[in-house]
């Protein structure tokens, strides 16, 4: 009988050399791979930025690569242009409001026929440049994407009540990518507004609302409700860890054919 090792063939190196290219070639489909997409979404002052350093705290401790998209700043089209435009036509105030020093903002409280028009053009683009990001973004190495808004925070300034605002909403769901989980951040108005004051509390009021007509539209908005800052932090993750169930397991070695 033929000695392989004597004609230089080893068959534990070459099970091994196997074991280590499949091992490989998975590292490279996971990276290849869509990351997954976290939103937080919800009216002013319902906490979304504590929420969000929390979640990537937690995430970055469990090893993944995260990355944080606002979506003002890195998915709204011609941002800028909107914002010096509420300013202009409608004498918003500028900056964020706090219990300190309140503003008074025009912009989404602002539903004159002409302003819903507008709006239901410029978040068909948004959510076309969002579908767009999305893609993007799985050629990149994050395996974790957090969205600071998402096009529910925009959808949830139409009257969805409007049966044409309604139809163009589910339209727009159909076209952008569902977030593995989207959180809605429930809070109460009045409170909400008193952390964040920047839109009168009947406007707030009526923002949660929608914003809860959206979630039952999308049907795969994650409600959260208005509990202490703790509390809404164990929610979360809770919800991110049944979700991605990957986080809590152990890594398995590379097998070794001995």
């Amino acid at each position: 009988m033929c000695n392989c090792s004597q004609l230089g063939f080893h068959p534990t190196r070459v099970l091994n050399a196997m074991a280590n290219a499949g091992e490989r070639h998975g590292v490279l489909a996971k990276a290849r791979r869509r990351p997954h997409f976290v939103s937080f979404s919800g009216v002013d002052g319902s906490g979304k930025s504590t929420q969000i350093e929390a979640a990537v705290e937690y995430l970055r401790e469990l090893g993944p690569r995260v990355r944080v998209l606002r979506f003002w700043d890195d998915i709204a089209v011609l941002s800028r242009f909107r914002e010096g435009a509420s300013h202009t036509l409608f004498r918003s105030e500028k900056g964020i409001g706090t219990p300190g020093k309140p503003v008074q903002r025009r912009d989404k409280n602002v539903r004159s026929w002409p302003m819903t028009v507008a709006r239901l053009f410029l978040y068909g683009l948004d959510a076309i440049h969002l579908a767009y990001v999305v893609g993007a973004a799985s050629l990149r190495e994050e395996d974790f994407v957090i969205m600071d808004r998402y096009l529910y925070d925009e959808l949830a300034n139409l009257n969805l009540q409007n049966s044409v605002n309604k139809a163009y909403v589910r339209m727009l769901l159909k076209l952008v990518p569902r977030p593995d989980v989207a959180f809605l951040l429930d809070a109460d108005p009045p409170q909400a507004r008193a952390r964040k004051p920047e839109y009168p509390v009947e406007f707030v009021q009526s923002n949660r609302e929608s914003y809860l007509a959206l979630a039952a539209l999308a049907r795969n908005i994650e409600i959260v409700e208005p509990l202490s800052v703790q509390q809404v932090r164990e929610v979360i993750r809770r919800k991110m860890s049944a979700t991605f169930s990957e986080l809590m397991a152990e890594p398995r070695p590379t097998p070794s054919f001995t």
